[in-house]
């Protein structure tokens, strides 16, 4: 099977769907996304969504780079990487990566930061094999929503 990743372009009813499969396999708590929230982020400068797909054009996962300029340089940020259930272990998700640093580097990012559940095994080994060093910090979160707001 070859993989390969292409930057979506436009939020269709195919990408809208598969995008609807494969959230739930990250986040029990993600609420279904919306086509118009999902067009806001295939539209937004500041945000790829990355669509890995093989040879029959099937998803088989998706990763979303944040590319921006703070005072520092220009810094990209990975997050929501997930290749569905039943396409594990064929490079979806090495290629969804691979693309992200590729892309990061064109866009003149200095890093690249993404962050992950301590127990996904299988993604940390990938990142540490692609050259990701964890690093010692602290992560804080302000949460404005105990739950996802209905109708968000």
């Amino acid at each position: 099977m070859t993989v390969r990743v292409e930057r979506a372009v436009v939020a269709d009813a195919e990408l809208v769907a598969a995008v609807r499969h494969l959230v739930p396999q990250l986040s029990s708590a993600a609420p279904p996304i919306e086509a118009h929230d999902l067009e806001s982020i295939v539209a937004s400068p500041a945000t790829m969504l990355l669509v890995a797909r093989d040879d029959d054009d099937s998803v088989l996962g998706i990763l979303t780079l944040a590319v921006f300029r703070i005072p520092t340089g220009v810094r990209a940020r990975i997050e929501d990487v997930v290749v569905d259930d039943a396409a594990r272990r064929v490079g979806a998700g090495r290629a969804l990566v691979q693309a992200a640093i590729d892309l990061s580097i064109d866009a003149g990012a200095r890093t690249i930061d993404l962050t992950s559940r301590p127990s996904r095994e299988a993604p940390h080994n990938l990142y540490k094999s692609m050259g990701f060093e964890e690093r010692e910090t602290t992560v804080y979160r302000y949460a404005i929503y105990d739950e996802a707001p209905s109708g968000a």
